[in-house]
């Protein structure tokens, strides 16, 4: 690579040029992705296979219809294996071509290109181009990150009630993305859920998470979960910011698996 500097992503401040130093990608980058034509489509079909996992978890379809419906929908994947598989990531994110990536990360990054995020848009709980993420719809409040929830019947655990596993995937999201108040970045360490009280299904709630203190690489962040006023569920997150080399290495191995079959 000649004349070329190293890429170092996995450093916090690398991570972030062109966005200020104490906000997330998680939210300001997926905010401001621009609703190109095939973001727009690749985000009305998860619509629509979201849509698909919620009717499928309530329905009482008889078997002649839910024949029907897998027919169809067996058409449609069939439809979607007719183009080449991989990472359907615009711009930075598209890792078909691992030899240049770095680089154009890098170069996305520093101008501020809102594509050098774009990985956030398939993300299993605030992609909006992911049909398995209810989504969570994240914002920043004074010296917060909130996030907006509903979770529908797919995700039931106890009768009306989230899974657990939902509610500390939701809350290790939302603490990931409030890191980013301490001017760094990181990996999930440590999650601690205290489940406070059932939390409901298809009833809009709210997660507010906030930066404890950081020590060194290790930043603290607390959050809770609520229904209106009751809280349902408190999390309290460790993370480790972000080693460039290791993270380098895990980028190279997303790279190596669109080559894998199957992927």
């Amino acid at each position: 690579m000649s004349d070329e500097q190293p890429v170092e992503l996995g450093d916090a401040e690398a991570l972030r040029q062109g966005m200020a130093g104490d906000r997330s990608p998680r939210v300001d980058g997926l905010n401001n992705l621009p609703p190109t034509e095939r973001r727009v489509a690749l985000r009305r079909l998860a619509a629509a296979g979201r849509e698909i996992i919620d009717v499928m978890s309530q329905t009482s379809a008889d078997t002649a219809a839910l024949d029907e419906a897998a027919a169809a929908l067996e058409a449609v994947v069939s439809l979607l294996k007719e183009s080449p598989g991989g990472a359907p990531y615009e711009g930075v994110a598209e890792l078909a071509n691992a030899g240049a990536i770095l680089a154009q990360r890098r170069e996305l990054v520093q101008s501020g290109d809102p594509e050098a995020w774009a990985q956030f848009d398939f993300s299993p709980l605030i992609g909006l181009a992911n049909p398995m993420s209810p989504p969570l719809k994240m914002r920043y409040e004074n010296d917060r990150v909130v996030a907006d929830v509903t979770f529908g019947a797919a995700f039931e655990g106890p009768p009306s009630c989230v899974h657990g596993g939902y509610v500390a995937a939701a809350f290790d999201e939302v603490l990931g993305a409030a890191q980013s108040l301490a001017g760094e970045q990181g990996m999930t360490a440590n999650l601690s859920i205290n489940y406070r009280s059932p939390t409901p299904l298809m009833t809009p709630l709210r997660v507010d998470a906030w930066l404890e203190r950081s020590e060194g690489r290790k930043i603290y962040v607390h959050g809770e979960m609520r229904d209106g006023d009751r809280v349902t569920a408190e999390a309290s997150g460790l993370f480790i910011a972000f080693n460039a080399a290791k993270f380098l290495e895990l980028l190279e191995n997303r790279v190596a698996m669109t080559n894998k079959p199957g992927f």
